[in-house]
């Protein structure tokens, strides 16, 4: 077993807004997208041992962590170039792609924008995004509120302003399978995380893009555009979406080449409550290429 690499920080000034990243090892390019309400912490489990046989780089996304919190392009696309031109800094032309979360959502719309920059995409506990709004009826609808209370403007900030912590414990703790929440320090790293100025609204952001978003996504529709890469579906067993919706089924209507399976005893945030099993499974799914 070759040893985990350390991962570097940095900064770089891409498509108009600074991004922090985060970035390691030799070999195969791999580039691992955080969802909310996280950054690129999340994947401090996988990360380092990945890098031993990979490139790894970890940035926070637009609006998020040490990245800049701009006012505008939350949608996909945007958020997508972000990423697509921090790698072409780096000096990457072809990378596989992963994505937990929003991260994910991001990761999906950059393999069909750029096809020719995305050699595999894997994303982690989501379904495809117009196929979630259109299966939104009253049971998903109350156990994904947070989407449709995220999209009011200015309300969400004001509320969950108030007592930061406590709006995200709410999320880290009920969305893991333990019920106990992720550890104390990466609790600790979120809320100082989304304390910060513009951070909170910015994550909103990230949500209130949904009509852009899913303009874009009728747009691919109606072309025939479908993701063309190898495509790895990863959830947890006990998560809203494993356990409401059929993944596999889904992502199979979006893409060509699907395959995948739920991770038992984990919920939502699947880096971080089973990193060995995500850490097998990307190293497989990375080596068919």
């Amino acid at each position: 077993m070759t040893s985990p690499a350390s991962l570097t920080p940095d900064t770089a000034l891409v498509n108009g807004v600074r991004l922090h990243y985060r970035a390691g090892g030799t070999g195969p390019p791999v580039v691992l997208l955080h969802g909310w309400p996280q950054t690129g912490h999340c994947w401090r489990h996988v990360a380092p041992r990945l890098a031993a046989d990979h490139t790894v780089v970890v940035p926070d996304l637009r609006g998020y962590g040490a990245s800049d919190k701009p006012t505008s392009g939350f949608d996909k696309r945007t958020m997508a170039a972000d990423v697509s031109a921090l790698v072409r800094h780096l000096g990457l032309d072809r990378v596989a792609v992963v994505g937990h979360d929003r991260g994910g959502r991001v990761a999906h719309r950059w393999a069909l924008d750029r096809p020719d920059e995305v050699t595999r995409l894997a994303v982690l506990d989501i379904a495809p995004t117009r196929a979630t709004w259109a299966l939104m009826d009253a049971e998903l609808g109350a156990k994904y509120w947070h989407w449709l209370f995220h999209l009011q403007p200015d309300l969400p900030e004001r509320l969950a302003g108030a007592d930061v912590e406590g709006y995200l414990r709410y999320f880290l703790e009920k969305w893991t399978y333990a019920r106990e929440g992720l550890e104390p320090s990466a609790i600790a790293e979120y809320v100082r995380a989304f304390s910060q100025p513009g951070a909170l609204r910015s994550g909103f952001d990230d949500y209130r893009a949904a009509s852009v978003d899913s303009r874009h996504d009728e747009e691919d529709v109606g072309a025939g555009r479908r993701v063309t890469q190898p495509l790895l579906a990863l959830w947890g067993a006990e998560g809203v979406m494993g356990q409401t919706l059929p993944l596999l089924d889904l992502w199979r209507e979006y893409a060509d080449d699907v395959r995948g399976r739920a991770i038992e005893r984990c919920a939502h945030f699947v880096p971080e409550e089973r990193p060995d099993e995500v850490l097998d499974e990307l190293r497989r799914f990375l080596a068919e290429a």
